[in-house]
């Protein structure tokens, strides 16, 4: 696959995109990846034989959001040419993410993701940007789960904001139809501390399918913490248990511990309500540990292995959560983001 990219020649904003799209994939700083994000944007107005003309007269740079670094790509891929920055941006992220291959297999059997967030809460890019990522991932749908309004460090979205997403992803839609692709409408909202959730029920009835995650109070005693969870299981409209201990076990916003609660309770709340437990493929989270991710399985729990991306490059983060189901024998008709959008939306919206 790596070879064939790096033989490819590409327009310049195309060559742009895969670029930010490695850098994503890389977990590399975030300033590289929108320096590359707003170049694509400035020159996507322009024609073929504009790109040419300012390659040609050296007046890239006079476009705002194109720097020299980024100027040197465009100018190599109007000259039909590979740019030798994405060359080596393949080399250094193009690759498999896991060791020989483990969770290919299961990977190409996932039909979309249902954890992904714009730059509408604190997702870092347009929500078609997302959508044209995932179809170029083979993804037939992507639901878009920005954040409830109480987590305000997120941007969270009332629920006027909310209204007026949903459009947005009517209209988007709309662009796409053809492509055997749909972007389903969604939410991640904050399981509050009494077990309820932070979005209106007329709101959440309007929605296609909702992620539940606790973002809040993670050292809550663990007896509070098993009650809380339950209920929001229990007696609400989610439809996966997100991130279910909040862990985190690297990455630049350092460790966190899990959350204390009695799995086992949380757990067979899930499996007789048919909620389905978040295998979250993000490599900072690995969230539920091992141990939690078997007991899940025995219990008999539905799955959802999501990407939780906040950038396009992001979604391909899948594989590594699919590792995980792999290693721990969980069989592909639990995980239901391998159910077909129908019998996905069927199970969500019983």
């Amino acid at each position: 696959m790596e070879e064939d990219l790096v033989g490819e020649a590409l327009s310049p904003v195309a060559a742009l995109r895969r670029i930010a799209f490695l850098l994503e994939r890389g977990r590399e700083d975030t300033y590289k990846v929108k320096a590359f994000r707003a170049a694509a944007a400035a020159i996507l107005p322009l024609s073929d034989d504009d790109i040419r003309r300012r390659s040609d007269e050296g007046t890239l740079t006079e476009l705002s959001g194109v720097g020299a670094s980024t100027a040197k790509v465009i100018a190599e891929a109007a000259r039909g040419e590979v740019p030798q920055r994405l060359r080596d941006t393949e080399q250094a992220h193009g690759g498999s993410l896991t060791s020989d291959g483990a969770g290919d297999g299961l990977r190409s059997r996932i039909r979309g993701d249902l954890h992904s967030h714009s730059d509408w809460s604190d997702g870092g890019s347009p929500i078609e940007e997302m959508a044209f990522t995932a179809i170029e991932l083979g993804h037939d749908y992507l639901v878009l789960t920005d954040h409830s309004p109480r987590l305000t460090i997120a941007n969270g979205l009332s629920v006027a904001r909310l209204e007026r997403q949903l459009g947005v992803v009517d209209a988007v839609n709309d662009h796409l139809a053809g492509h055997g692709f749909t972007l389903l409408k969604g939410i991640e909202v904050d399981i509050l501390d009494d077990g309820s959730l932070d979005q209106t029920d007329e709101m959440l009835d309007k929605l296609e399918l909702r992620v539940a995650s606790v973002h809040s109070k993670l050292k809550m005693e663990k007896e509070q913490m098993t009650r809380r969870m339950v209920t929001a299981v229990s007696t609400t409209r989610m439809n996966v248990l997100g991130h279910c201990t909040g862990r985190l076990v690297t990455g630049n916003r350092g460790t966190r511990p899990g959350s204390q609660f009695d799995a086992r309770k949380v757990f067979e709340a899930c499996a007789e309500h048919q909620v389905a437990v978040e295998i979250n493929s993000r490599p900072e989270r690995r969230d539920p540990p091992t141990k939690l991710l078997e007991l899940a399985r025995d219990i008999g729990c539905l799955f959802s292995i999501d990407s939780d991306a906040h950038a396009p490059g992001q979604l391909d983060f899948l594989v590594l959560g699919c590792e995980r189901a792999e290693a721990a024998g969980i069989e592909e008709e639990r995980i239901v983001n391998t159910w077909p959008r129908d019998r996905l939306l069927a199970w969500a919206n019983r």
